[in-house]
């Protein structure tokens, strides 16, 4: 469809422009199951500077992989085997999520880390093998290197302050840390389609679909810890400004 729309009677001097946007638009949906993979790493550490710390250095080593990958995508592809470990990798993370026991303090699943560097590798290795899919999708639509660069720098840009925004709201909604796992398990299960057939692989606009539906879900229940927390930060700002005439007329 996106071949269709690209091959028809648009001049050569608006393909690139329309090709860029695409691949943006792309690369920001599709990240949005890969910063809540992230995000959730990043919450095995347990102070949020170290938290975005982890994002920012981990980030770092992604983006350097990402275009590593990028460059050199046209030998990557002839070897099905990097495909085979990505999936293998990104089910592991389903798997390993969705068994582990559950933080009863901050109800996390998935690893804690007792230091920065610890987390940073899982980060930049959990974006590479999300990178297999997204690169790859890139590749069948544009065939200028610049432009998959320029889609591949800009969301990694979007991705950071994505996973940043997901560890506040994985806190805040009680399904989507769940949705986002079951959306990896997709993405998981896509890569190991296309080793084994890639006509079996379903197109990019269902993909879309059936992940913007299962965050749909994902964000569909508050969690009330989260909205008293709000309640109670809304009540002691009306407070606050309730107290700020009594403070004046003391003074005066």
């Amino acid at each position: 469809m996106l071949d269709q729309i690209l091959d028809s009677s648009l001049a050569l001097s608006l393909k690139t422009p329309v090709l860029l946007i695409i691949l943006i638009a792309l690369e920001a949906v599709l990240s949005a199951d890969n910063a809540i993979a992230l995000a959730a790493i990043a919450q095995g550490l347990k102070d949020p500077k170290m938290q975005r710390s982890a994002l920012n250095v981990g980030l770092v080593v992604a983006y350097v992989l990402r275009m590593s990958l990028i460059l050199t995508a046209t030998w990557v592809v002839q070897y099905w085997q990097f495909e085979l470990l990505g999936a293998a990798y990104l089910l592991w993370l389903v798997f390993n999520y969705f068994t582990s026991d559950e933080n009863e303090a901050d109800h996390h699943h998935g690893p804690q880390f007792a230091s920065l560097w610890q987390a940073i590798p899982l980060i930049a290795v959990t974006d590479l093998a999300f990178s297999l899919d997204s690169v790859t999708t890139a590749i069948a639509l544009a065939d200028e290197i610049w432009l998959i660069l320029a889609g591949g720098t800009i969301g990694v840009i979007t991705l950071r302050f994505l996973a940043e925004l997901f560890i506040r709201w994985l806190q805040e909604y009680t399904y989507l840390e769940d949705a986002g796992f079951i959306t990896v398990g997709f993405v998981g299960l896509r890569l190991l389609v296309r080793v084994i057939n890639p006509e079996w692989v379903p197109p990019e606009w269902l993909m879309i679909g059936v992940i913007a539906s299962i965050f749909v879900w994902g964000f569909s229940k508050r969690n009330p810890d989260s909205q008293n927390d709000v309640e109670i930060l809304g009540e002691s700002r009306d407070n606050q400004i309730n107290n700020e005439p009594e403070k004046i007329s003391s003074e005066v």
